[in-house]
């Protein structure tokens, strides 16, 4: 009898962690999503995400708190990768995969490019592990994005657009 409860528990866990891990993606809340672009200066910038809904919410109040770190997405950390080495507001970022993390704030934002791709959300990130931070300041968006968008321009300006929040920043 024990035996059959052991084997059970073992086949129970399986599902469940085959189940898990084969889950569609695109069936969440906040679906993923990626941005890419290859710049005029032969750069590729690749942002990889999940895209949270606002739902009513207020973003710096019920989501996205202000003054803290956030994961700038849902789900797993958002990765942010460039082939070649670039400079973001003044310094400079080596070329490789980050975690993308922000402070969202009233009247700035704080881009955090950390060495730690991996995490779930923000869970576990550590400032020692951050590779650059740049101040970037919020404008109001010109159209209502329900979900949080990123695009990359060829020029290389990248843009985080969610609610009628727009902040933006450069990629030399």
């Amino acid at each position: 009898m024990k035996k059959s409860i052991y084997l059970f528990a073992i086949a129970a866990t399986s599902l469940i962690t085959m189940t898990a891990c084969g889950q569609d993606k695109s069936k969440r809340p906040s679906p993923p999503a990626k941005a890419t672009v290859t710049t005029t200066k032969g750069t590729t910038i690749t942002i990889d995400y999940s895209q949270p809904s606002v739902k009513g919410r207020t973003i710096g109040k019920e989501i996205a708190a202000f003054g803290e770190v956030w994961r700038t997405g849902a789900n797993e950390a958002t990765t942010f990768e460039v082939s070649k080495d670039v400079t973001i507001g003044g310094k400079k970022l080596a070329a490789g995969k980050y975690g993308l993390y922000t402070i969202p704030g009233e009247k700035e934002w704080t881009i955090i490019f950390n060495k730690k791709t991996d995490l779930w959300g923000s869970n576990g990130y550590k400032e020692s592990e951050d590779a650059l931070r740049t101040v970037s300041t919020p404008t109001k968006s010109a159209t209502l994005a329900e979900k949080m968008t990123f695009s990359i321009v060829p020029s290389g300006t990248v843009s985080l657009m969610w609610g009628d929040v727009k902040v933006d920043f450069k990629i030399d």
